[in-house]
């Protein structure tokens, strides 16, 4: 096991692309980068056992917050002891932060300061998606690489208004993850750049994500 949340190291790199070769040792698996991730939304690779995917040299998955935290939910992963013991997977996990949602289920959903409001696509039911509930739902998953909540908005989209609103609301979304993540030392949260295909606006997001003072977070 990792003493920290996460170790990168570069083994190499590119002098002309500046493409990199590197190691990240996270708390259960070192994982060679760049990585193919398959994608196991509910915790599993359809028509294939996780023996098989360590045989492949499958290093890291990825699941989805927005599904698990509705099937099989928070407290039947608890009981497990997490996602890894679940799913029977003793190497490294991602999780996303269910913000994709807004684009995949956005008929589905309202998004607001507070958060994204969903009704499910399971039951009907209203689900109200903050970033404090989606950190509470990946500290229970327990991944080694865990997502802030960001506003979403669909590639294509061009109203800049809306962009900025998005990029802006990120970073703030980005204090209150911070805030209510609760296993730092565990699990690495990582934030996302927002503002879409707008340099300007990447490039805003970048510079807040990166003053935000990270060393407050509970060691």
């Amino acid at each position: 096991m990792c003493s920290k949340a996460l170790t990168f190291t570069v083994q190499a790199e590119c002098t002309i692309t500046k493409a990199r070769a590197g190691l990240m040792e996270l708390p259960h698996y070192k994982v060679r980068t760049p990585v193919f991730m398959p994608v196991g939304t509910q915790g599993t690779m359809k028509g294939i056992l996780p023996e098989q995917l360590q045989t492949l040299d499958c290093e890291i998955i990825l699941g989805n917050t927005y599904h698990l935290g509705n099937r099989p939910g928070t407290e039947v992963l608890s009981k497990a002891g997490g996602l890894h013991n679940f799913m029977g997977w003793n190497r490294a996990l991602l999780t996303d932060s269910g913000g994709f949602q807004m684009v995949s289920l956005l008929k589905l959903a309202e998004i607001t300061e507070e958060g994204v409001k969903f009704r499910s696509p399971y039951d009907d039911s209203e689900i109200m998606l903050t970033p404090e509930k989606s950190i509470e739902i990946q500290n229970c998953i327990g991944a080694d690489i865990i997502m802030q909540l960001d506003d979403v908005v669909q590639t294509t989209f061009n109203d800049y208004d809306r962009i900025k609103e998005a990029t802006e609301r990120t970073s703030r979304w980005l204090d209150r993850c911070l805030k209510a993540h609760q296993r730092p030392t565990e699990q690495n949260i990582f934030p996302i750049v927002q503002g879409l295909l707008n340099k300007e606006l990447r490039e805003k997001s970048a510079r807040e994500h990166m003053t935000k003072d990270w060393w407050r977070v509970k060691r």
